[in-house]
């Protein structure tokens, strides 16, 4: 067997792989498991400055990565770029902050000197999805590094390129042979390489069924996991809100990536009072959105990733249609080839149907109407999902007020969602736990060990 990348604008195969047999694998855990104990002795400064390497490695072939990234799954040029450099910042924070995050923490008690040490697991496996190929295992990789661990990546089955792409950053930048190693492997596999004792701990992001089998393996074979699943991100608006910022925010938030995002905006929650006022205004927005070639600069809707998850989108909006949501735009695949949905709008959804409990990874917003605040925040938090959030008021404290009771792992007053290299990122709830970035997610992976002297 092998892996087939598809250009998801034209249907087109654009590469071809193989995959890894038993002996392959094994080697390369091999390789992994000998490279270990040497980059942990390595110095935190030399570790370091090979991190700072890989970002200037992302930043000199940021246009080929970003082609790579467009032709396997996708996403607009401009946002593949974006993406590029948004990994070579992570790359640059953990460089310059991992010294002091890991720093020894020096506590008072009966001891003569006692303090906690913060000490690498050992090798870290992540499972990581396609709809950021390249930010998704950076924002792991770059802090697990750091902090003395070494990697191994089994990536979604559609992008193998973007898979061996990353690899090689960390081989140009100068990190040692086997600190970081692409496996190419199926799903089937995984479980096999999380009992394998060379793995010390796993993270994944995916679906929540996924989800559940990493953690059923990780927690048979008692290894520390990260999991961040799916999201279904409330985006409250409020009778006080600047409805033009809002409306901007919500076509940003909800169709940046043509929907594929576990942290874009897909529940919109609108109290009546400015409801039908938000809803003509997000519709214009919405139907000003122009599907075409994702290398195409002029492009504004990128095709989804693949032609079954199309179909299977499409499939909840009819259903919820057929269960008495109101189509206000689009709801249909685009004509032709390609993997192309046209960006949608679902009004009046209501619990009972499938919008309103399922997440809707696509180009397809939800408008819910909400009596009041108090009404709009029961329904935000009605949800098994608790990735992000948003509210959005004229009023600051109001808007703290509320994200502080919105059921999330963060929550944005007047701002778009979004991933941060400073600002701990996870959800609660069904959309995992754990948490990556700042402080908090180089402390993942770590031995926090007291050492206590008399």
């Amino acid at each position: 067997m092998s892996f087939v990348a598809v250009n998801p604008a034209s249907g087109e195969a654009v590469g071809e792989f193989p995959d890894w047999d038993e002996r392959t694998l094994d080697a390369a855990l091999e390789q992994v498991a000998q490279a270990t104990p040497a980059w942990a002795a390595t110095p935190m400064d030399r570790r370091c400055a090979l991190m700072g390497k890989a970002a200037e490695v992302l930043r000199r072939d940021t246009d080929r990565y970003a082609r790579l990234i467009t032709q396997e799954m996708g996403k607009l040029l401009r946002e593949a770029r974006a993406e590029v450099e948004k990994c070579a910042w992570v790359c640059e924070f953990y460089a310059e902050q991992g010294p002091a995050f890991l720093a020894d923490e020096i506590i008072e008690s009966d001891a003569g000197r006692s303090l906690v040490a913060y000490q690498p697991l050992g090798t870290v496996l992540a499972v990581m999805p396609w709809n950021f190929p390249f930010w998704q295992v950076f924002r792991f990789a770059a802090p697990a590094l750091v902090a003395g661990n070494t990697g191994v990546l089994k990536h979604a089955s559609n992008v193998p390129q973007c898979a061996l792409a990353i690899e090689e950053v960390f081989r140009e930048a100068g990190f040692p042979a086997g600190v970081f190693r692409t496996l190419m492997i199926r799903a089937s596999q995984v479980k096999r390489v999380i009992d394998d004792p060379r793995i010390h701990a796993v993270t994944l992001t995916g679906s929540e069924p996924a989800g559940r089998s990493v953690a059923e393996a990780a927690g048979a074979n008692i290894k520390k996991s990260v999991l961040e699943l799916g999201g279904s991100d409330a985006f409250v608006v409020l009778e006080d809100a600047d409805l033009d910022r809002a409306v901007n925010n919500a076509v940003a938030s909800r169709f940046l990536n043509c929907g594929q995002s576990c942290i874009a905006a897909k529940r919109f929650i609108v109290v009546d009072a400015i409801a039908e006022d938000f809803l003509a205004r997000f519709k214009a927005g919405v139907e000003a959105l122009q599907p075409g070639d994702p290398m195409d600069e002029a492009t504004t809707l990128a095709p989804m990733a693949r032609a079954d998850l199309r179909d299977e989108l499409h499939r909840q909006v009819t259903d919820s249609i057929e269960a008495g949501a109101v189509a206000v735009t689009g709801c249909a695949p685009v004509e032709g080839s390609g993997a192309f949905y046209q960006a949608s709008i679902l009004d009046r959804v209501t619990p009972g149907m499938r919008a309103y409990h399922e997440e809707l990874f696509g180009p397809v917003a939800i408008v819910i109407r909400a009596r009041d605040e108090a009404d709009a925040l029961r329904i935000a938090n009605d949800s098994p999902f608790g990735l992000g959030g948003s509210v959005w008021t004229r009023d600051p404290a109001r808007g703290e007020a509320f994200a502080r009771r919105l059921q999330a792992g963060c929550c944005f007053v007047n701002g778009m969602v979004k991933s941060d290299p400073r600002l701990p990122f996870g959800g609660i709830k069904r959309s995992g736990y754990g948490r990556e970035l700042s402080r908090h997610g180089i402390r993942e992976f770590v031995n926090v060990k007291t050492i206590w002297i008399a």
